[in-house]
């Protein structure tokens, strides 16, 4: 029963992330963990101009994506626009609707960086902070839900700011070998509770509930998730604790699966939304950090998972 990918996967029933597809899961996880990168190096594929791609820098990112649901990129020509190349890079993967979210530019790409004053200086993504393990846009609308992204480096800390990296399938296998009723939990209609944010005392986004593992029409699975302590409901039972203080031990383990980057100028992450944290970091007065983020409703094209039987 060999794993394939497809880009049009249309039985959600076959999908291996269902737990009463048991056989399905137990050959999609050997086919999984099988030759799974054990260092960020491996996920690197160099790329002369992203706007462009060589057949062979596609198929290298794509087979990347594939397998892990993320490729690192590093772009070697010397002049470049970086968010045209980004939105470029985005659209050859079949990224194209972008998520104009609360702090993004004018173009829906978001530059974060330090910033002290404005609407951005109360959000921990603009300070040098560290920021917990998390996927992007756990508190938007469920039709809303952030399924790729690329994020790109323009300039790099003088000190710090590092990522972590998770595969959220990596996760599921974890929370699903540990105990399936982990997942079963975690899959609750109202398993993760975000409570509504308000600025001015005016409402800008309404409180979202919803469950942390799903399932998209292709079988694919979708994860929103943060460990961010503060203004998070977690469903109260017994089950979901301990779930979440599974994942919550796993992601602050030494795992083989969690990989560690820090991106250099020219650098990026093309990925499915994964699971991720960035450490504190260090700016000096030459030297400040800059990265692009472009968040999209769309997953990687071609990157969907289907067994065949």
């Amino acid at each position: 029963m060999p794993l394939r990918t497809v880009s049009n996967a249309r039985n959600v029933n076959q999908s291996p992330f269902l737990l009463n597809n048991v056989s399905l899961y137990q050959h999609w996880r050997e086919e999984k963990l099988q030759d799974y990168p054990q260092t960020a190096t491996a996920l690197l594929v160099e790329i002369e101009d992203a706007t462009c791609l060589t057949e062979f820098e596609y198929q290298a990112l794509l087979q990347r994506c594939k397998k892990t649901n993320m490729a690192v990129y590093r772009i070697t020509q010397n002049n470049y626009e970086a968010k045209q190349t980004i939105r470029k890079l985005g659209q050859c993967f079949g990224l194209e609707r972008l998520d104009n979210n609360l702090c993004a530019d004018e173009d829906a790409i978001t530059s974060l960086q330090v910033m002290s004053t404005g609407r951005h200086a109360g959000y921990i993504p603009y300070s040098n902070r560290p920021i917990s393990w998390h996927t992007d846009g756990y508190y938007n609308k469920l039709k809303e839900q952030i399924r790729g992204m690329v994020l790109h480096c323009v300039q790099n800390a003088s000190k710090g700011g590092a990522n972590l990296l998770l595969d959220p399938e990596i996760a599921y296998i974890h929370l699903r070998d540990c105990h399936p009723d982990y997942v079963t939990a975690l899959m609750h209609p109202q398993a993760m509770n975000i409570p509504a944010n308000f600025e001015g005392g005016k409402e800008i986004r309404a409180e979202q509930s919803g469950p942390v593992f799903s399932i998209d029409p292709q079988g694919n699975l979708h994860m929103r998730y943060t460990a961010r302590g503060r203004n998070i409901i977690w469903h109260d039972d017994a089950l979901t604790q301990e779930a979440v203080a599974c994942l919550n031990t796993f992601l602050a383990s030494d795992s083989p699966y969690i990989f560690r980057h820090s991106l250099q100028p020219g650098e990026g992450y093309l990925a499915n939304n994964v699971l991720h944290n960035r450490t504190a970091f260090d700016d000096n007065e030459s030297q400040h950090r800059l990265l692009y983020r472009a968040r999209y409703f769309d997953r990687i094209k071609d990157t969907d998972v289907l067994l065949t039987v």
